[in-house]
């Protein structure tokens, strides 16, 4: 099969289209034909293996993961024993490493059945990125009605399912963004659209009960200026790259963790984990209308490197699809 190959760390241009053995699914996992998938921060963490702390996880001197990407939408091809309700032809997304290919394993637990409005492209935006943003409102923020949100960097992958997410939970949101997209957070249901070129949100004299951070581009300081005093901030690393770094996101991380016993707020990390019960889950807020994915671009498999690529040096909006 074909599949996006990394050998060794580094930029774009270290990915290769080659020729791989085709997955074999182990007790319970599925195989799924891969038809899309998506472009995430996270592939270009895992390519660039930064921050360089993180290589303890990716893998020391290459990827443990030779193959990039992480969610996928495609149609089940065999199911490993154990497998439960999943048979072949079913129509599925999830979450699993190496998903730019022409052939995915993945475990149970990390795939279900796809929103059946959903076209494959739509459905590969949304398991990691918007099961990133239900994690971080519904788990860690533990958003209700009323509540006031702030999303900083509302219109990246993350972004845009929560300024959806967190309207579906009845908050009232505001979205922080450049110039070139505030048509597009407000298009998403967002109340307010704060354009960080012209505003500082931390500075403006708002206080909002939950501030989420997809950017990690202000201080611990800068985002508690911005929150009640009771309010949740949720952190979950950073979105961009710049030419390396030891500690990257995690030293915010580190601050927190000292700050944190001691002040009034809940400074809080985002733990996103893959689950079949999330997934389950986006698939209601999709087929209810209440969450539609963004696709700002789609590139065919051959072109995973530039679709890397725009991600990471283009800032692209929304959502970036590989289609198989």
């Amino acid at each position: 099969m074909r599949a996006v190959v990394q050998d060794r760390y580094g930029g774009w241009d270290t990915l290769r289209l080659r020729e791989v053995d085709r997955p074999v699914p182990a007790a319970g996992e599925v195989l799924v034909r891969v038809r899309a998938a998506s472009v995430n921060a996270y592939d270009w963490h895992y390519m660039h293996g930064d921050p360089k702390i993180a290589r303890a996880a990716f893998g020391l001197r290459r990827p443990k993961a030779a193959v990039r990407g992480r969610d996928f939408a495609g149609i089940v091809e065999a199911v490993g024993g154990a497998v439960r309700g999943l048979a072949p032809g079913d129509e599925v997304y999830g979450e699993a490493d190496g998903a730019f290919a022409e052939f995915v394993c993945v475990a149970d637990g990390a795939v279900d059945r796809k929103p059946s409005r959903l076209t494959f492209e739509q459905a590969a935006a949304m398991p990691l990125a918007a099961n990133t943003a239900l994690i971080g409102l519904r788990d860690v923020a533990r958003v209700e009605p009323g509540r006031t949100v702030l999303v900083n960097g509302a219109s990246g992958g993350v972004g845009t399912f929560a300024v959806q997410i967190a309207k579906a939970y009845g908050a009232e949101v505001t979205g922080v963004c450049s110039t070139r997209n505030v048509e597009l957070v407000r298009s998403l249901g967002a109340d307010h659209v704060v354009d960080y070129t012209r505003e500082d949100f931390t500075r403006a004299g708002r206080r909002y009960d939950v501030v989420l951070d997809l950017v990690g581009n202000r201080t611990l300081g800068d985002f508690r200026r911005a929150l009640t005093p009771g309010g949740t901030l949720v952190l979950s690393g950073g979105g961009f790259y710049e030419g390396g770094s030891l500690l990257g996101p995690m030293g915010l991380f580190l601050k927190r963790r000292l700050l944190a016993p001691f002040v009034g707020q809940r400074l809080l990390e985002l733990p996103a984990k893959a689950s079949k019960e999330n997934l389950a889950a986006l698939r209601d807020l999709a087929e209810s209308g209440k969450v539609s994915p963004v696709v700002e671009r789609t590139y065919p498999l051959s072109e995973a490197p530039q679709a890397i690529r725009h991600l990471e040096q283009e800032h692209a909006r929304a959502k970036i699809v590989v289609v198989v």
